[in-house]
């Protein structure tokens, strides 16, 4: 309770809005140190102790550490500014790396929602005419509630224009060993078939982590689905086929049934 001479700990506690301990803690650091004491021995806070209270308060509201806060209460002007100075640099940085931060969590959530971060024009542009915007709509529409969309909404998120087209390089290069293989024919379930399956299976990497099963589900759209098998004919006539196969027999060999794998 206040005393005629100062007021007590939990009475400054309670004024200032900060906790006893905080006051005990303070006085150990020697920020602030109750200057009097009551004819019964009880320490207590004068009116300049105060004082310094709000000057520590504005400090760290600042986020000056508390450490670096006692000896600006005590030092000469320019050294206290010099101080300050170097704090607002701090601030700066800070509202930077904050500002960055919310940059980012934006692309994560437009990415979440849209799975790729390039207008349609760009799409086109990176993946070919054969490219439909609309299917990532669709894709969206489809697997947005599954692990493997956020793992590919959280790799898009930040990725460039630039990088998308070195996958798409990288796929139109592993295309063309595959539409080379089935050339050659390259029979499914021989060492050569089952490694460009790897090789596949490795290009959804970019967007996510693909088990063999899942493989063989993705391989199952290239004879259903009718976009997927106008793709890879156009490369090569019936290399939606092969491919199909060559993935079946290569999950085979990892110990997958093909006719009954699931996406797992």
């Amino acid at each position: 309770m206040p005393d005629h001479d100062g007021l007590t700990v939990g009475a400054v506690a309670s004024l200032v809005g900060i906790t006893i301990r905080a006051l005990h803690h303070w006085d150990a650091l020697g920020l602030v140190t109750p200057s009097a004491r009551t004819p019964g021995g009880y320490r207590v806070y004068t009116a300049a102790d105060l004082t310094r209270i709000h000057r520590v308060l504005i400090y760290r509201e600042l986020d000056v550490p508390l450490t670096e806060i006692a000896p600006l209460l005590d030092a000469p002007t320019a050294v206290a500014t010099e101080a300050l100075l170097q704090q607002r640099d701090r601030l700066r940085a800070r509202i930077t790396h904050l500002q960055q931060m919310t940059e980012a969590l934006d692309r994560l959530i437009e990415a979440r929602q849209s799975g790729i971060l390039l207008t349609p024009e760009e799409q086109v542009a990176i993946f070919g005419n054969h490219w439909k915007p609309d299917w990532v709509t669709e894709a969206h529409s489809r697997w947005s509630g599954t692990p493997q969309w956020t793992q590919y909404a959280e790799r898009s998120a930040t990725r460039t224009a630039t990088e998308w087209q070195q996958i798409t390089d990288s796929t139109n290069a592993l295309n063309a060993e595959l539409a080379a293989a089935f050339q050659a024919d390259i029979a499914p379930g021989t060492p050569e078939a089952n490694a460009l399956a790897e090789r596949h299976r490795g290009s959804f990497t970019p967007y996510f982590d693909c088990t063999h099963s899942m493989q063989v589900c993705i391989a199952r759209t290239y004879i259903d689905d009718p976009d997927f098998a106008t793709y890879y004919n156009t490369l090569t006539p019936g290399l939606n086929t092969w491919l199909h196969q060559v993935i079946s027999a290569n999950a085979r060999a990892q110990g997958i049934n093909p006719d009954t794998a699931t996406w797992t």
